[in-house]
């Protein structure tokens, strides 16, 4: 850990925030050392975020002092926040992709020469930012030319350079890989052992531990604790965080509980799209979470919206019931008893603007017809008792979706699709991005619902979560599908191994190959 000097950076001491029929923040008391990595934990809607934007002057807070350096500050907006030494980079990289890697870095405070920029200054500058962070690019090539890892390190560059005090980091591996994750934290400890205080958010418990010094939790929007990592059990922490005791094979044992009808529901033979997903076979009994695992590409959500008929399949069959299909489009999938979460809820989930009550009854009255119109008393109805149902964390039915955390938000979306009373349930990483507590709470849901006979299409990054999950694994790469494990074969390190090697060998698996 940390050799640096530990005296106190950033200091904050009863910050309270309320908004309508919600109070966000509670006298919340919030410590940041100098030369440390501090991570704040929470469930969605815990007050992660607003705890950020007090701090940071997006949001006016009811009450309570912050101090900088011994100073106390009130920022009014992110860029007082910067000139106070503050500066944020959020999980959607904020900068401007139409231009080049330097013009971000130094937007709104280009160096000049003779009132004209000087670009070379420019360059330069931009040039020796990037290499005490360990990247060396061509800083003259537009931002849009290069990963998102490298955009989010020009984005703490920038960061940097600005506050050179404190550095928020809100989600920032959510999009990055196993390699670029090492490389954002060989940067996090280099700016560590520099003397910058680092505020790090994060659902990843293993990330946790691997990176910081400290840990704050928080419940409903008050302060549980803070806490030194190396003392504090992960069970803990996630006990902390959900507000009682947490059993990680309560899932498992639910799983171990039920058993499947094992009739076929869904049959899919030599279903492929040019480009998408080569020729696959599939069948999803009823009562059934079948998994589709393999790395981000490897043509799962390909198949998921070949089977719910976003997409058109060029070659294959498909029957539904023993009846053939001759054709899918999502509104047949829906009178068919189909449901769908995507991937991107924020994108192709929720409808922002609209409220709770109509998200939920979006499908059921795209179902029922223009002519048949829900009653605003029904829809009240249907929502509230899912709201209750789900235990989604919010004042009323009629508060936008867009105002909701993303595990409440994904728990509206699957409210949607349990209002039509479904088959199939085709589950695109529901869990991405929420906290713990959602996650198992989504997962007990998932088996739940098999429990009851319905068929569940489950997509998840997380292998430990498909082995908790699944009755069957279908594993796919590079738009092949490789193989299948079920039973005692189905594990992490079997998954992993197909993944990476392209099949498992027949002492391997007992007798399942690629």
């Amino acid at each position: 850990m940390s050799k640096m000097d530990t005296g106190q950076l950033l200091r904050a001491q009863g910050i309270s925030k309320s908004f309508p029929g919600v109070q966000a923040l509670s006298k919340v008391d919030f410590t940041l050392r100098r030369g440390e990595i501090h991570a704040l934990m929470g469930e969605n809607g815990a007050g992660k975020s607003t705890l950020i934007k007090a701090l940071t002057g997006v949001y006016e807070k009811d009450a309570g002092m912050v101090w900088m350096n011994g100073r106390e500050i009130h920022p009014k907006s992110p860029l007082q926040a910067q000139d106070m030494g503050i500066s944020t980079v959020y999980q959607e990289v904020n900068l401007c992709p139409n231009l080049t890697v330097a013009e971000n870095i130094f937007i709104g405070r280009y160096p000049r020469k003779r009132m004209l920029i000087d670009w070379e200054t420019m360059n330069r500058r931009s040039q020796e930012l990037l290499e005490r962070l360990d990247l060396y690019i061509d800083v003259k090539q537009s931002l849009s030319s290069y990963s998102v890892a490298v955009q989010q390190m020009v984005a703490i560059a920038r960061a940097v350079d600005i506050s050179n005090g404190v550095l928020i980091l809100d989600e920032p591996t959510s999009s990055l890989d196993t390699n670029e994750v090492k490389q954002l934290f060989a940067v996090m400890r280099k700016l560590r052992n520099e003397g910058l205080g680092i505020i790090f958010v994060t659902h990843f418990l293993d990330q946790v531990y691997e990176i910081t010094d400290r840990i704050t939790v928080l419940r409903n929007g008050k302060l549980v604790g803070e806490f030194e990592t190396e003392q504090l059990p992960r069970t803990q922490l996630v006990s902390h965080m959900i507000g009682r005791e947490w059993n990680p094979d309560d899932a498992a044992g639910s799983k171990q509980a039920r058993k499947g009808e094992n009739q076929p529901f869904v049959i899919a033979k030599g279903l492929a799209k040019r480009g998408s997903i080569e020729p696959i076979d599939l069948t999803i009994h009823r009562g059934e979470v079948l998994g589709l695992a393999g790395l981000l590409g490897s043509g799962r959500t390909e198949v998921a919206k070949l089977i719910f008929g976003i997409d058109k399949p060029d070659e294959g069959e498909f029957t539904i019931d023993n009846a053939m299909m001759s054709s899918m489009y999502p509104r047949k999938a829906i009178q068919q008893g189909f449901g769908f979460t995507p991937e991107d809820r924020k994108v192709a989930g929720i409808v922002g603007e609209l409220s709770i009550r109509e998200n939920i009854v979006l499908a059921l009255q795209a179902r029922e017809g223009l002519f048949k119109a829900l009653s605003v008393r029904k829809q009240k109805e249907i929502a509230d008792h899912y709201i209750q149902l789900l235990r989604i964390k919010t004042p009323s039915s009629e508060q936008k979706i867009e105002n909701l955390s993303g595990g409440n938000q994904q728990k509206v979306i699957l409210a949607r699709w349990l209002a039509t009373q479904p088959k199939l349930l085709i589950l695109d990483e529901p869990t991405r991005g929420i906290d713990v507590g959602s996650k198992l709470e989504i997962r007990k849901l998932i088996l739940e619902l098999a429990g009851q006979g319905i068929s569940v299409l489950f997509i998840s990054a997380e292998l430990e979560e498909m082995v908790q999950c699944c009755d069957r694994v279908v594993v796919l790469r590079d738009k092949n599908p490789i193989g299948e494990l079920a039973g005692a074969d189905m594990t992490e390190d079997r998954i992993m191994h197909m993944i990476a090697e392209g099949g498992l060998t027949h002492d391997q698996t007992g007798g399942i190959g690629a």
